[in-house]
């Protein structure tokens, strides 16, 4: 089941009620999980640059659509070669300033899976 997030403020999210502080995934069967933005920080000296390894890591086979929040600002990107990756697995991609990214996440339908960034 698809959980509903209720809020952000800089630097947390709140998902069902349950506030995480660190940037989350969240699963086709609804599952939220820390992201490990140490798969691109390690390759581009930042996380606001998603590398192939992240995007693989990121993806979930069957999911037709990623919601990216990009941040408060909106500062994270997807990397040329992970834009291929997600355009090759037929997923679609979403980016938005994190905000804006809940309330397409909490309306959406269907196979989606979401990455949020809780700073910037």
């Amino acid at each position: 089941m698809k959980p509903e997030i209720n809020s952000t403020s800089f630097g947390s999210i709140t998902v069902e009620r349950k506030t995480f502080e660190n940037d989350i995934l969240i699963r086709l069967d609804g599952q939220v999980k820390k992201r490990r933005k140490k798969l691109s920080k390690k390759l581009y000296g930042t996380s606001h640059k998603i590398s192939l390894a992240e995007a693989k890591y990121i993806y979930e086979k069957g999911a037709e659509k990623l919601v990216v929040g990009t941040g408060q600002i909106g500062y994270v990107e997807l990397s040329k070669k992970a834009k291929k990756y997600f355009r090759k697995k037929d997923c679609k991609v979403k980016l938005l300033p994190t905000p804006e990214a809940i309330k397409l996440w909490n309306k959406d339908r269907g196979r989606v899976i979401a990455m949020f960034h809780v700073t910037c």
